[in-house]
């Protein structure tokens, strides 16, 4: 693994030291050895240092794979989880890509190093305010945030490359069907108790492919705007 450093490495005021790398390369160790292959995005894990994205108590955990909590009782999904989405997305440069759920803007920052044009939506305000800013400090600028009901997509946007939708959903919203691109992605994980995680290409204007892999937890994909 290379020593290449993010953009927002350059903010000298979030630390990144030779013990994270350490404990990084680790980690990308492991997810190789569970089975992620894309080298490009084994390589935008290390270029995002996670231990920015949690509250300072979990510094020594950030590179378990785990997810853990942040605010208004959502978390930040276990490394192996965004590494396999990612995966799965087959992102490409230049691509548009909309996320919805932004939460710690961890996911967003590792499609934005896949060189994504990303559009990020987040239904909780808190956690949408909380990530605009932090992003834009890290130099994520043009990572685009978004106060929306993800439910419905972002129509003004659309359409899209990719769509990556980082809750449960019960059932996959049709708006986010149709603000694919034909020949475009929609990565989603479906179900209740355990989700079903599914990659659905669009085919042409009726016509959808749906592949399934595997099971995963995830918390609810909720409509609506939560302005506590």
């Amino acid at each position: 693994m290379s020593d290449f450093l993010p953009l927002c490495a350059i903010f000298t005021a979030v630390e990144d030291n030779y013990r994270h790398k350490g404990m990084r390369r680790k980690l990308i160790e492991t997810l190789r050895h569970k089975g992620i292959q894309d080298e490009q995005v084994l390589q935008a894990i290390w270029d995002v240092p996670r231990h920015w994205f949690l509250d300072r108590a979990f510094e020594e955990l950030a590179y378990e794979d785990k997810a853990f909590p942040i605010d208004k009782d959502q978390s930040i999904s276990q490394p192996y989880t965004v590494a396999r989405m990612t995966e799965l997305l087959q992102v490409e440069k230049h691509q548009k890509v909309l996320e919805i759920g932004t939460g710690s803007g961890y996911q967003a920052a590792v499609l934005h190093q896949l060189g994504a044009r990303v559009f990020t939506v987040e239904r909780q305000k808190l956690l949408y305010q909380k990530s605009k800013a932090f992003l834009k400090d890290l130099g994520y600028s043009r990572i685009r945030c978004f106060y929306k009901d993800g439910m419905l997509g972002l129509e003004t946007f659309a359409p899209f490359d990719r769509i990556i939708v980082t809750a449960a959903a019960e059932d996959v919203p049709q708006p986010l069907l149709d603000q694919l691109t034909i020949g475009g992605i929609l990565v989603i994980p479906v179900g209740d108790e355990t989700q079903e995680m599914r990659r659905i290409t669009r085919l042409d204007d009726q016509r959808f492919r749906t592949e399934t892999f595997g099971t995963y937890r995830f918390v609810p994909f909720l409509g609506g705007l939560d302005a506590s």
